[in-house]
């Protein structure tokens, strides 16, 4: 498994934490979001992809 190339997925915010419920707001700081149009690249695992469906209105994968 060391062989092969980890997969990245970038994730900007588009959506402000304010007036969210706090489960929304924890998983935009475990994603390493929190302010407005940041980027953050991330492994692509199965967890990060969870994390972004449950936030489809505050994040956005960049190409």
């Amino acid at each position: 498994m060391a062989d092969q190339q980890s997969k990245t997925v970038k994730i900007r915010q588009i959506g402000s934490p304010i007036r969210r419920p706090s489960d929304q707001k924890k998983i935009l700081t475990g994603l390493g979001l929190g302010k407005m149009h940041r980027v953050v690249e991330l492994q692509d695992t199965p967890e990060v992809r969870g994390a972004i469906a449950k936030l489809p209105h505050m994040v956005e994968v960049v190409e």
